[in-house]
């Protein structure tokens, strides 16, 4: 669906149910992660961008204190005063939402009721980070819409935030950030410490960005991803018992990793491994993109899933299948599995033409060996949450 039927479906369904016209209207968009996936918790930097798939939320204020939701795409309601203690319930779309507007509520912001229907072009379980987009979305448009002041960088940390508390996932600041801070044809290399960034060029010129879904996810995301977390901890707090000038994960070497390989034992090993070589991609990748050296920038994608698959052991055999197929592909420089891992998607850089080409072959080698249909995004490159202010057309 285009943005352009996206927002014209979610106003009409607005129109349908409250009998008037939206006030406002606002885009939040997923993201891609080019390179620096597991790494945006662990101190490192990643290099994400905001795509063309969007969250749009059709809002009115009210005269109260009663917030209405409308999850056009679920055919679900929820309707919750204000004024009464929030807490997560068990509608998990309503939990991202409700984390917002208890951070809102917290740091002291003067909010009213709001009457919201949304509805998306993101892909849910993709690893297109469909939930920062609906939290930054939310956070943006009440900050808008009530002249709260807060700040891009804060609109992230609250994102960030509604998940932690209300959804249970620790996730890192990646995600949300690019969903606020992204631009048109750039990508931002993200410092996860600081929050420190820059943009960097992303216009592909004879390449374009591929997303093949595996249509799967397997159920070990969230406790796989929380468990991984918990392994990195560990062996950061073992190499800075035998390095104490090491703070973080960017201050070690594959040579310390390598050293203590039999103190950390083969599965903390290869996730240390896996984490002080992917920050050093970034880096490599940056270059690559500044110098428009696409093939070298394909090869580090490479060498990331490798590490994913075997070293960090989040991928899966769709996902591994989806990168083989591709890898002896004259016309693909580079491919990954994206995301938190266990499903999702692929990323791919590939020769512009020939997507189709590769869709059709792919899709029907996938569907005989998994007999699972596959789906394909072709994506670009945009800006991040913002308010939509064209005319709709009729």
């Amino acid at each position: 669906m285009k943005k352009r039927k996206l927002i014209q479906s979610t106003v009409a369904h607005f129109q349908k149910l409250f009998h008037s016209e939206p006030e406002a209207l606002f885009l939040s968009p997923g993201r891609i992660n080019i390179i620096g996936e597991h790494v945006d918790y662990n101190d490192g930097f990643v290099l994400p961008a905001a795509i063309n798939k969007y969250f749009c939320f059709a809002i009115s204020k009210t005269n109260s204190n009663e917030c209405t939701l409308i999850a056009k795409d679920l055919n679900e309601a929820y309707k919750f005063d204000l004024e009464e203690e929030l807490k997560p319930v068990d509608k998990m779309w309503v939990n991202y939402i409700l984390g917002v507007i208890q951070q809102l509520k917290e740091r002291g912001c003067k909010i009213r009721g709001l009457q919201i229907v949304f509805s998306s072009t993101i892909p849910i379980g993709a690893g297109l980070s469909s939930s920062a987009a609906l939290e930054c979305g939310i956070a943006y448009a009440f900050n808008d819409l009530f002249e709260l002041g807060l700040s891009k960088e804060t609109i992230a940390l609250i994102g960030q935030k509604s998940e932690h508390t209300f959804v249970g996932v620790i996730c890192g600041i990646m995600d949300q950030f690019a969903s606020v801070f992204g631009q048109k044809n750039k990508v931002i290399k993200l410092d996860c410490t600081t929050l420190q960034y820059d943009y960097h060029p992303a216009s592909f010129k004879n390449y374009s960005l591929l997303l093949l879904d595996s249509n799967v996810k397997h159920t070990h995301l969230t406790s796989g991803y929380n468990t991984r977390r918990e392994e990195v901890e560990y062996g950061l707090t073992l190499i800075k018992a035998y390095f104490p000038k090491v703070h973080s994960f960017r201050d070690c070497t594959l040579e310390m990793v390598e050293q203590l390989k039999e103190t950390l034992g083969d599965i903390i090993y290869r996730r240390c491994l896996f984490v002080v070589k992917e920050i050093q991609r970034v880096q490599d990748a940056v270059e690559a993109l500044e110098a428009s050296d696409f093939n070298q920038l394909g090869q580090l994608m490479f060498q990331t899933h490798q590490g994913l698959s075997k070293e960090y052991e989040v991928s899966c055999d769709e996902l591994d299948f989806l990168v083989e197929s591709v890898q002896n592909v004259p016309t693909v420089l580079g491919a990954r599995m994206m995301g938190g891992g266990f499903g999702g998607c692929s990323i791919n850089l590939v020769q512009k033409g020939t997507e189709n080409e590769l869709i059709a072959s792919i899709t029907e080698h996938y569907r005989d060996t998994f007999g699972i249909e596959l789906k394909a995004y072709k994506i670009k490159i945009t800006e991040g949450s913002h308010r939509y202010y064209d005319k709709i057309a009729k």
